[in-house]
């Protein structure tokens, strides 16, 4: 069994030494703990630092990508190199690595195949009271869309089986925290969160330049991803909503219709055209959206097993 602790880093310099010298080389359950470096197109020293703190792989991005397609980047290289568990850590060393072997645990067991690192929200003293609340109230609803229990859905410390690191697929350039989540979730994958505790604050988070910012992208992120993979629910929700009103504005008009009074309610009978005839075509877009979600699921699963056979091709080559 092979684990491979992944760092994601854009100009850590001044903290991947802290960030490497405190990761474990024996964690139980494993044969071998390997660490991977990916650098995010930086422009200081980060990979030279690495490589004389003895990190085992980087891998080098030729320009910043963003946080999301750097992960992305490790995942890929993670399971190429025969990564039994993968576990992402953030390179400003927030995270305490001596979690990591509570972290995989549930994987080990069979319990999980994506495990969140739950911080101490309400303890942190360097966050905000927004941030606080803004934090619980994201979670609770990545919680609600993802059908999931993850306690704290914006936490980077997490751990990945090899099943799951080949069934995800991160479409966001800006992060891939919530968009993991709820696609684990919609895919009936096990996510388990699991309490851990955090360092000091080294540097201000430079994904949360401000609140604002980050509550518009996020909100953004979760309505992409609810479309991706609940669009039958999505538009159909917008069909009812547009065509039942219609619908009664056309039966308030044939009522005063039949009592003889219908020569001054013409305008409702456009609003309710309009309206009823939008509800149908957003019904139709419900069905096409839904036909394409069940093709999309097809691909993803194709694509799985496509991981899968290169993997274990790659794997007995080595």
């Amino acid at each position: 069994m092979k684990i491979i602790i992944q760092i994601p880093c854009f100009n850590e310099a001044d903290y991947i030494t802290d960030v490497v010298q405190s990761l474990p080389r024996e964690v139980e359950g494993f044969d071998a703990v390997e660490w991977l470096v990916v650098d995010d197109g930086s422009i200081d020293k980060t990979v030279e630092v690495a490589q004389k703190c003895g990190v085992d792989h980087i891998v080098r991005l030729s320009q910043n990508q963003g946080l999301a397609k750097a992960f992305s980047a490790g995942l890929e290289a993670s399971l190429n190199l025969g990564a039994d568990v993968i576990v992402n850590t953030d390179g400003d060393n927030q995270y305490n690595a001596d979690d990591i072997p509570l972290l995989v645990q549930p994987i080990l067991q069979g319990q999980a195949e994506m495990v969140v690192g739950e911080r101490p929200i309400s303890s942190i003293k360097h966050f905000s009271p927004i941030k606080k609340l803004l934090q619980k109230w994201g979670s609770a609803v990545v919680r609600s869309i993802s059908r999931t229990d993850v306690r704290d859905a914006p936490s980077g410390f997490r751990a990945y089986s090899r099943e799951a690191a080949m069934r995800l697929n991160v479409f966001s350039n800006y992060t891939y925290t919530l968009e993991t989540i709820i696609q684990a979730g919609q895919m009936g994958m096990a996510v388990k969160s699991v309490p851990i505790r955090v360092n000091g604050e080294t540097r201000p988070s430079r994904l949360v330049k401000s609140i604002p910012s980050y509550v518009k992208r996020s909100i953004v992120t979760m309505f992409r991803v609810f479309v991706v993979y609940r669009p039958m629910r999505f538009f159909g929700y917008l069909a009812a909503l547009a065509f039942v009103p219609g619908f009664a504005l056309g039966l308030r008009f044939l009522y005063f219709y039949l009592n003889g009074l219908g020569d001054g309610h013409i305008q409702s009978v456009i609003l309710s055209a309009l309206l009823m005839g939008s509800g149908l075509l957003l019904g139709i877009v419900a069905v096409i959206t839904d036909l394409i979600s069940v093709n999309r699921r097809l691909l993803q699963k194709i694509q799985w097993q496509v991981r899968k056979l290169e993997n274990e091709f790659s794997r007995d080559e080595s």
